[in-house]
């Protein structure tokens, strides 16, 4: 007999692993309460609606994806140190990339979500362009570097995509990285 209560994190976290792997499409209530051996009624429980659950798996994407990346990279006391962790975590072998590509889909339908893509992608430029500043790039410069590095980082992760990467791969994305910062 399946528990009648899963706890709002376990959902959450089910909640994005699904939706990296499957889109939308992977947020079946019914399947979900199964794959957590818990009663359907556990989802209500902690979740009014199934828009509101997605809010809240958003924003721990948000969470996990952003702001914790933020604060690590900040521990680095050098702006180089800060660099190095920022693009040791940026380009990370990441089991959940596919969650952006679906987000940016499912945004499409969504202009609320399109919102939230917008603002956490306003907030990725203002970061990395503050960490080329650090750097001695003037305002504009870590503005215009910053944008082509956050699109250098999505066009590296859209063609690695079911790839297996080498065990050296960020090595080879710093060599790249030289040829448009000089740091």
């Amino acid at each position: 007999m399946p528990k009648i209560i899963a706890k709002k994190q376990d959902w959450i976290k089910l909640g994005y692993r699904l939706f990296s792997e499957q889109g939308i499409s992977g947020i079946v209530i019914e399947k979900m309460a199964t794959k957590l051996k818990v009663n359907k009624s556990s989802f209500y429980w902690h979740f009014k609606t199934r828009n509101k659950f997605i809010e809240e798996f958003i924003k721990y994407w948000v969470f996990i994806e952003t702001e914790q990346v933020i604060s690590f990279t900040d521990t680095g006391k050098t702006p180089k140190e800060k660099l190095e962790k920022f693009l040791n975590i940026t380009f990370k072998n990441n089991p959940y990339l596919e969650f952006i590509f679906y987000l940016k889909r499912y945004a499409t339908k969504n202009k609320n979500i399109q919102k939230i893509i917008d603002s956490i992608d306003k907030s990725r430029l203002a970061y990395t362009a503050r960490l080329f500043q650090d750097f001695g790039y003037s305002k504009k410069e870590s503005e215009i570097k910053s944008s082509i590095f956050y699109k250098y980082l999505i066009g590296y992760h859209e063609m690695i995509r079911y790839k297996k990467q080498n065990e050296d791969y960020v090595f080879e994305v710093k060599k790249e990285l030289k040829h448009f910062l000089n740091i």
